[in-house]
């Protein structure tokens, strides 16, 4: 972290040291990590003691001041410990982080928000970043009101740029999140049905996301989305200057991508113009969502000064960094394995599915669908479109895993020649018993739902099966 005395954190936390002097508390620097996980404590390190549904963060100060953690942030004085005492452990640590932020002189801040991709687009903006200068980004799917100031507590006084994914759980919940870090590009990928139940309608989705562009100040950049006629809209909502973007190729957009094709892997190349230039991009990673993905990248990116030769470079060299989002193994019997079940929206499974239709053609292609959280009255149609979907697009096999598995198949049976193709599983258990004992060389295989639903780890699983001399997928019990 960027080296702040406790005092220092105190003011800007607003709460009042406790266990230490203040004379003492100005000259001990916290320069170590800051977490909520007693786990994660090192030297110099300042451990924030949240309060959770089943632990008390206070229960663990013992073992995170004998992890080298030297302060604590506490709602409570705690003997033998100096301590940063607060009324609300969230809104300090928000405090805090905002003042982490403002200790940063010379740091750009890039927010990115929208339904999906935006994990996967923070991944790959952090590697292209990163090739100019320090940059932090966002472990896993940091993007709440905790994961946020985990993420800005990770500046150093060389970082350069910060990239913070930002999610929405409700009105308000963006802005709370742009008041730690202040953006000075904003990016909306898209508004789909993600958190419907939470929201209601993709218009009050729009309204809570667009609170990303409403933070930025009169000299800063909004990137949008030109083919979402919600996200396009929040142009409006802004004093900053607009650039759009659009993966369809729309004349209207300030960037758009042309010439878009797929290799065997979907992995997508195509040309990135502006008008005045074009630059042509190959990707290694899989799925034609990616592509409006890289566009938002390359804007924010050329934004951020970097040329646009270098952003063409670092795309082509960037990988998937998050877990279980579009992960590819080719196992050693021919067996491909897409687990990209992280989370799923409606939006998410297309993506996937048309990934799927494209790396299974001439193969027998497999999707094993799960779950779909938060999309409240309208689960069971959403879930049923999605079914049609897949054999629409041409899945071979669709097995129907879990509590959204009824659903999935009703959508699927609606679809022409689904007869034979669609098997209704009540687990991931049950799953595992189908594939390991139907799988078979050459297949290519799906995993998709939202993370609770389970499905990853089973995706692991089936990507981790040793396979025998004779090239035969063999099963452990466990």
């Amino acid at each position: 972290m960027i080296p702040l005395s406790l005092a220092a954190l105190a003011r800007a936390s607003g709460g009042r040291l406790a266990g230490i002097t203040e004379a003492d508390a100005e000259r001990l620097l916290i320069s170590g990590p800051v977490v909520t996980d007693s786990r994660e404590c090192g030297p110099a390190g300042l451990y924030v003691a949240r309060v959770g549904e089943h632990a008390d963060g206070h229960d663990f100060i013992p073992q995170a001041h004998a992890a080298g953690a030297v302060a604590a942030m506490t709602t409570r004085e705690i003997e033998g410990i100096a301590s940063i005492v607060v009324e609300d452990i969230q809104d300090g640590f928000a405090a805090l982080a905002r003042g982490v932020v403002d200790a940063a002189t010379e740091l750009t801040v890039v927010a990115i928000t929208g339904s999906s991709g935006k994990t996967s687009t923070k991944d790959i903006l952090g590697q292209v970043l990163a090739s100019a200068g320090p940059t932090v980004a966002p472990q896993g799917s940091y993007n709440s009101e905790v994961g946020v100031p985990l993420t800005v507590t990770r500046l150093t006084p060389q970082t350069r740029y910060l990239v913070v994914e930002m999610g929405a759980r409700g009105v308000g919940h963006v802005e709370y999140l742009t008041r730690i870090a202040p953006p000075d590009i904003s990016i909306v990928l898209n508004v789909g049905t993600a958190h419907l139940g939470e929201f209601g309608s993709r218009e009050a989705i729009g309204r809570a996301k667009g609170e990303i562009v409403e933070a930025l100040g009169p000299d800063g950049v909004a990137v949008l989305n030109h083919d979402d006629e919600v996200v396009r809209a929040m142009a409006t909502r802004t004093g900053a200057r607009v650039v759009t973007v659009s993966a369809a190729g729309a004349a209207e957009a300030t960037l758009r991508a042309v010439d878009v094709e797929l290799d065997p892997l979907s992995r997508p190349s195509f040309t990135i113009t502006d008008g005045t230039g074009s630059w042509p991009v190959r990707l290694g990673l899989h799925g034609n969502h990616h592509v409006g993905n890289v566009l938002t990248v390359f804007a924010a990116a050329r934004e951020c000064g970097l040329p646009p030769e270098q952003i063409v470079s670092a795309l082509a060299a960037s990988a998937p960094v998050s877990r279980w989002r579009m992960e590819v193994t080719e196992r050693g019997d021919g067996v491909t394995v897409i687990n990209d079940a992280y989370n799923a929206n409606p939006d998410s499974m297309r993506a996937a599915i048309d990934a799927l239709a494209v790396m299974g053609a001439g193969r027998r292609s497999i999707a094993v669908l799960g779950t779909m959280l938060e999309l409240g009255d309208d689960s069971d149609l959403e879930h049923a479109a999605t079914g049609r979907y897949a054999l629409d697009a041409g899945v071979d096999v669709l097995l129907c895993v879990g509590a959204a598995g009824p659903a999935l198949a009703a959508g699927a049976d609606a679809a022409a020649g689904h007869a034979g193709r669609v098997r209704v599983l009540p687990d991931a258990a049950a799953a595992y018993d189908l594939l390991t004992s139907e799988i078979r060389s050459g297949d290519v295989v799906l995993f998709k739902s939202s993370r609770d639903a389970g499905l990853r780890h089973l995706g692991d699983r089936v990507a981790e099966q040793p396979v025998d001399q004779e090239g035969t997928a063999t099963c452990s019990p466990s």
